[in-house]
């Protein structure tokens, strides 16, 4: 097992110790959010932000295309501000839907998104594109494959990234993301969450249920304790962990929101998933372990998107099975547990016998040398085991020594039955295979995945709307249920002695608390409601004075006693030098303003 532990469920939906629970989650608009809250995420003055620009990588693709708020204010600013470029953005999202549309429904949206926006004479023609793109397109409308518009839609961003781009830098807009930057950017601690449960345990320490305090959006905490790391001397795979989990931004790999330090442990705040694992699903929730065909699929599909972000990234799994593969409320799954994961610099290959018995590929029992094969022999594995309803080399609660294991996986041919398609029997033979070089997936390096998706087994998924998290799954978690064994009885941790932390401890623990993922947390602030309720701008579309340049800020009040308490002036009202000289040009500001 990795240094992480998975997420049993979710106990404190349905058992006792609930009340916390329900009364932060209940039915008011503000579920679970401190009354406080606005206090909390309030806006500090634009002068307060400036700094962060330089830091910042200013092109379209980063700003728009990469971070949430900042497309959501580009849209906003193009739509109240800037009509003429509206259209384009309009053109972009219907692409978006095109493409993941139903097989049978798009060769009727292809057509009408030809008249409306690509013909030269339309009356919300796309002006930016060449004589070949629309004759390509018009060529091409019968077959209505999914990238028909792929052409078209590059060129339209790389108009965006000019002069629009260009004018939404200096607007009031852009000033308003900074203010969302320097928000993401404050100092993460204990005071950031409430504690509930604890859902689990890993190698390091416990899971507990959190939620934060600004926003009510409920996370699950996974402690380590820095004793129990430094008496392992597990610093270096505490902190690939969380370097690799922040990398990661994918609908199928659980994400890494916040990361910070107490006293006594390190903190990961990841997606909290409800409906357990996959292993329990198999075994204990039909008349017989195993999942139908679909279901099997449909997961398989959804943990093959997973494995091709980790690789695409330069990222080996290494631990890929059941008991590791999450599903959320909604039923999709996600990989968990990075533990053991690794990067690979392009080019080269890694040595280690790391994993888990009987998911172990040959290569790595062998400690031969290797890059992704290991994760496609073990993604065979996990395949078989959610039809056959037992693992291929090991039954369950087989008592068997490591060794025999490893023979097995190393000499003998896993045996199929009935519950096996022949498309579904020839997708585990393939990646079961024993030689990496005969193997699926291990034919074009971190591009293996391409490979795999194109295999007989997942002909019927539409992998564009299954990427886009659109594709109904197969089963759908009850909210009130408890998809783990007996949640009750996690078995706890002894204390360690011995072990004494000093100020030669405090770079690696610097290393780690880095607060806030941006992604994730702007996602956040969006999904709870917060983002709407706070991104207001002055009336009639002017700045706020929070937004005013040569506006000096308004000091904190201090109450109606200001003589019992003396409070130092906070970050968000001291008044600091501007330094950016693009937040100079007042005439900009003045006509913004008078716009």
């Amino acid at each position: 097992m990795g240094s992480g532990g998975r997420q049993p469920g979710h106990p404190e939906i349905s058992q006792t110790g609930t009340d916390g629970i329900r009364k932060h989650c209940g039915t008011d608009s503000n579920k679970g959010k401190s009354k406080k809250w606005k206090k909390i995420l309030q806006f500090p003055h634009i002068s307060q932000c400036v700094d962060f620009k330089p830091l910042i990588d200013m092109k379209y693709s980063y700003v728009i295309d990469q971070q949430p708020i900042g497309r959501l204010l580009f849209l906003q600013f193009c739509e109240e501000e800037r009509q003429e470029f509206h259209r384009y953005n309009v053109f972009l999202d219907s692409i978006e839907k095109y493409e993941i549309e139903s097989d049978e429904n798009r060769l009727e949206l292809a057509k009408i998104l030809y008249d409306r926006y690509i013909r030269r004479d339309a009356v919300n023609a796309v002006d930016v594109l060449s004589e070949d793109m629309i004759v390509r397109c018009r060529n091409q409308l019968d077959s209505a494959h999914r990238e028909l518009f792929t052409d078209c839609s590059t060129a339209v961003k790389t108009f965006l990234a000019g002069r629009p781009f260009s004018l939404f830098e200096s607007s009031m807009y852009f000033h308003r993301f900074l203010q969302w930057k320097w928000l993401e950017r404050q100092t993460v601690t204990y005071k950031t969450f409430r504690m509930y449960r604890v859902l689990g345990k890993g190698g390091f320490g416990e899971v507990c249920a959190c939620q934060v305090r600004a926003t009510g959006k409920m996370y699950a905490c996974k402690k380590l304790e820095k004793k129990r790391i430094k008496k392992r001397k597990g610093e270096a795979m505490v902190l690939i962990e969380k370097q690799i989990l922040q990398k990661i931004n994918s609908k199928f790999v659980v994400s890494l929101a916040y990361a910070y330090e107490t006293k006594d442990a390190l903190c990961l705040v990841l997606t909290i998933m409800n409906g357990g694992d996959l292993k329990f699903h198999i075994y204990n929730m039909g008349s017989e372990p195993g999942f139908e065909i679909s279901r099997a699929r449909f997961y398989a599909a959804e943990v093959l998107c997973g494995l091709e972000h980790l690789h695409v990234q330069g990222i080996v799994y290494r631990d890929c099975k059941p008991e590791n593969i999450l599903l959320d409320d909604a039923g999709h799954v996600r990989i968990s547990d990075l533990g053991l994961a690794m990067e690979i610099p392009e080019g080269e290959s890694v040595r280690g016998r790391v994993g888990t018995v009987g998911y172990m590929a040959p290569e790595v029992i062998d400690n031969e040398k290797y890059t992704y094969s290991t994760d496609w022999f073990s993604f065979g594995c996990l395949v078989f085991e959610m039809i056959e309803g037992q693992a291929p080399f090991r039954a369950r609660k087989e008592k068997v020594k490591r060794e025999v294991v490893d023979r097995r996986v190393k000499e003998e041919q896993e045996k199929y039955s009935h519950k096996f398609t022949e498309e579904a029997k020839l997708l585990c033979k393939q990646l079961l295979k024993k030689s990496p070089k005969s193997r699926l997936g291990c034919h074009y390096g971190r591009y293996g995945a391409r490979e795999v998706k194109q295999h007989d087994f997942f002909k019927t998924i539409n992998w564009k709307r299954l990427e886009a998290g659109v594709e109904d799954p197969p089963f759908l978690p009850d909210p009130h249920a408890v998809y783990a064994k007996d949640v009750l009885d996690i078995e706890q941790f002894s204390t360690v002695k011995g072990v004494n932390l000093d100020a030669t401890d405090d770079t690696f623990y610097t290393k780690f608390n880095t607060g806030s993922v941006s992604i994730p947390w702007q996602n956040e602030m969006i999904e709870t409601g917060c983002y709407k309720e706070l991104n207001v701008f002055g009336p009639n579309k002017t700045r706020s004075p929070d937004l005013i340049l040569d506006l000096k800020p308004e000091p904190e009040k201090t109450g109606c006693f200001p003589f019992s308490r003396r409070k130092t002036q906070s970050a968000r009202s001291k008044p600091v030098p501007i330094k950016d000289q693009c937040f100079l040009n007042k005439n900009k500001i003045a006509d913004e303003i008078s716009s």
